[in-house]
């Protein structure tokens, strides 16, 4: 649009420059004729009448009129070519960043959150280097700068913010398949939408977030069996919309086990002496209430540990005799389920899960997959 702007201008310049007007020296069809009404008394050595000398003549005040409109088009088109280039080489920059391997990853988390540690295990599957700023989770002082204020958060090359654990996967995972497009122009395809729930509270989603967008031959590579595409999505969604609502439940059964997540959570947060004080003991309490709530909300039984048995082992039928979901290699799905269940390694609830479920074979194999890049810090 600005570009259009100066070309119309430039062209109004020629057109007066160019014109009989600005030629002949006629500019009475530009500017109104003015009268001068002077006395007859002659100034200065001109005899006794008045002949008036404008500063500018017609002729004159015709190229200047049309030297000013060029002047005007042509700082218009270098500001816009100025733009121009800069838009394209900092995006030249970002695409150079992807291909040599030297993207910055900057990934704003709470360690012991089951959707920053989906994006720390695909990260670490991947072998993407990354740093890590712990948030804490009371003043979150650490990203007063985001207007999103959830986690997790991934800054790209301190410059793209990329919001939401499955979007933040798609998008590198598009990118990754897909290396002739940056990050800003794939998080087009993942529109932010603002929305109210239920209970009248704004929140916000993404479209698309679970798809990969890649072309119909990286698709076929990338997804080889019919429906495979279509599993992933299913189960990603799956663990977003179910397996993570029972970690809760589970790690705050009761208030031993409250504690115990608590002083856990602590431990690996960052947390001030006083907040983690705070934060273990009343913490603990209100989450032990909470559970329960959860436990009613998403109708679990009065053992919460049977709905997380179910699941797992639901999970595991599904792989089969496969290795993994997505076969000899994991998929996105893997890699979410195995992100969300391994924030309750340690716990009382993560020991029964392994001995009590057929997850533990799968399971291991993702700590293996993985386990090189965990040391990101």
């Amino acid at each position: 649009m600005a570009a259009s702007c100066a070309r119309t201008v430039g062209k109004i310049g020629w057109h007066i420059l160019e014109s009989p007007v600005c030629l002949a020296g006629n500019i009475a069809s530009l500017v109104p004729r003015v009268s001068l009404h002077r006395s007859s008394r002659a100034h200065g050595t001109g005899g006794s009448g008045f002949r008036s000398k404008l500063p500018f003549s017609p002729l004159r005040g015709g190229r200047v009129l049309g030297c000013a409109f060029l002047l005007g088009g042509g700082l218009g088109l270098y500001k816009t070519i100025q733009l121009s280039v800069q838009h394209h080489l900092a995006e030249e920059e970002e695409a150079k960043a992807y291909s040599d391997g030297s993207l910055k990853l900057t990934l704003y988390q709470y360690k012991t959150c089951p959707f920053c540690s989906k994006v720390r295990a695909f990260l670490d599957y991947h072998q993407l280097p990354y740093e890590i700023v712990e948030v804490n989770p009371v003043m979150r002082k650490e990203i007063r700068w985001s207007t999103y204020r959830k986690m997790p958060i991934l800054m790209v090359n301190d410059d793209v913010q990329l919001n939401d654990s499955s979007v933040i996967i798609s998008a590198l995972k598009t990118q990754l398949v897909s290396k002739d497009k940056t990050i800003s122009e794939i998080l087009r395809c993942y529109p932010e939408m603002k929305a109210v729930n239920e209970k009248g509270k704004e929140v916000t989603e993404f479209n698309n977030k679970y798809w990969v967008m890649v072309n119909e031959a990286e698709g076929q590579t990338m997804y080889p069996e019919k429906d495979s595409r279509k599993e992933e999505i299913k189960w990603r969604k799956w663990a977003d919309d179910w397996l993570v609502h029972l970690i809760s439940p589970n790690v705050y059964r009761s208030t031993g086990e409250a504690l115990a997540s608590f002083d856990y959570i602590v431990r690996e947060g960052k947390f001030g002496t006083y907040e983690g004080f705070f934060a273990k003991y009343v913490g603990a309490a209100a989450m032990f209430v909470i559970s329960k709530r959860l436990k009613s909300r998403h109708n679990l039984q009065d053992d919460v540990r049977q709905d997380l048995y179910k699941a797992v082992n639901e999970w595991v039928a599904a792989i089969g005799k496969k290795l993994f979901m997505g076969g000899d290699q994991p998929n996105l799905a893997d890699l979410a389920v195995y992100g969300i269940l391994r924030v309750m390694e340690g716990l009382e609830a993560w020991n029964d899960m392994m001995e009590n479920t057929k997850v533990k074979s799968w399971y291991r194999r993702m700590e293996k997959a993985t386990e090189s890049h965990e040391d990101h810090n």
